[in-house]
């Protein structure tokens, strides 16, 4: 069977191809910009782009201080810095920002990280201002070179910026056989913030809410009869002596027999199953478990390249005896307010009551595809986002 890739269809899409895949796809291509599709071809994130600054408003008792929007994010300004509709240079959260940028000098106090590897510079993170939450960091357009941009045009390399990574933990480090396979698709999942194009196309859309855990990304393989784990970027080695002992992604595979489980649930089926890593020494185990363990958010079809739907998800992983990621609800009916949605992430962790969840990803409870959706999230088109809890960053920051 000739297996279904959306980069290697993404890659060679013409007008027409584009829409006779829409076609195929039974999708209408009415409610796709090709514009998006042009900008799908970009591999990387945009940390840092030229945007409108709009919705500019005083805060209480604040004299030097302003609150603003840029894009979905609500971010504090100078007052008196900025006026409606200006272009601004906008950096988003998780930006790292090289120490020889002299202009961004005045983060040092706040934002000041070095990497072990010697690297050092500021990273742009969420904080309180005077009682108001502030997500990225608003400068003027004249920090960019001289020249002519347009507005959602990414200058992330013109200065230097990459995104902030944490290092990683000993027990997620491990010998591999390869890098994550081509097969297979990463489990990065798009900020509400930059999506009010798509929520404009699909308010309405019934969804299911799930909490957003803050782990490692993990995922397990059957394919032409091979077991494999993966981490985010790498397909691990199962039987390195190094993994066995101390590898948190094996172990816990082992552990839980999980190469048994999707065998004998799934027999020759070529899928994968994916979800996220948690606990003890990894993102500063949040939810204060002592141990590992994993809750699982996708199922995936690898002939197909495509995800199985709410129903047969559920259905699996619960056959299997493995545990989901909290289902908060699965009759939720889009809204394309995103103040509202992220509102609607603050809450308490459903694995633990006692601590602030990461935050939520919405999903329609039926698989849709957004060509869009391609333009922010480099490896799928799949309609599905994450909703950050804006409570859950500061607290892990502080």
């Amino acid at each position: 069977m000739e297996r279904k890739s959306f980069q290697s269809v993404k890659n060679k899409l013409t007008p027409k191809d584009y829409e006779e895949y829409l076609k195929r796809m039974s999708l209408n291509p009415e409610k796709y910009s090709p514009k998006e599709m042009k900008d799908s071809s970009k591999t990387q994130r945009k940390l840092v782009s030229v945007q409108k600054i709009f919705n500019i408003r005083d805060i209480p008792n604040a004299d030097k201080l302003q609150i603003a929007n840029v894009l979905g994010w609500q971010v504090v300004i100078e007052k008196g810095a900025y006026k409606e509709n200006d272009d601004v240079t906008y950096l988003e959260i998780d930006s790292f920002i090289p120490e020889t940028r002299n202009e961004f000098e005045f983060l040092r106090a706040r934002c000041f990280k070095e990497y072990p590897d010697g690297r050092k510079g500021f990273r742009i993170k969420t904080i309180r201002l005077r009682g108001q939450i502030s997500q990225g960091l608003v400068m003027p357009i004249t920090i960019l070179p001289r020249a002519k941009y347009t507005i959602g045009q990414d200058v992330t390399q013109i200065l230097g910026v990459c995104k902030w990574e944490p290092p990683m933990p000993k027990c997620l480090s491990g010998q591999a056989k390869g890098t994550f396979p081509n097969f297979l698709i990463k489990t990065d999942e798009t900020r509400v913030q930059i999506l009010q194009p798509v929520l404009d196309r699909h308010v309405g859309t019934i969804c299911y809410i799930t909490e957003k855990i803050d782990g490692s990304s993990f995922t397990a393989y059957l394919n032409d009869g091979e077991f494999g784990i993966c981490s985010r970027g790498l397909d691990l080695k199962l039987d390195s002596e190094e993994n066995l002992k101390s590898n948190a992604y094996i172990k816990w595979a082992i552990d839980n027999k999980l190469e048994d489980k999707m065998r004998n649930y799934f027999g020759k089926l070529n899928v994968a199953i994916q979800g996220e890593l948690y606990g003890q020494d990894i993102q500063g185990n949040s939810i204060g478990l002592n141990g590992h363990n994993v809750r699982f958010f996708n199922v995936f079809n690898i002939d197909n390249c495509s995800y199985y739907g709410y129903e047969d998800f559920v259905e699996f992983i619960t056959a299997m005896g493995l545990e989901t990621v909290p289902v908060i609800t699965d009759n939720f009916v889009l809204i394309n307010d995103i103040e509202k949605l992220v509102k609607l992430s603050i809450g308490k962790s459903m694995v633990n009551p006692k601590v602030w969840r990461e935050g939520i990803v919405i999903r329609p409870l039926k698989e849709k595809m957004d060509l869009g959706m391609s333009a922010y999230n480099f490896t799928t088109a799949r309609l599905s986002f994450k909703v950050v809890n804006p409570e859950y960053l500061i607290e892990v920051e502080e």
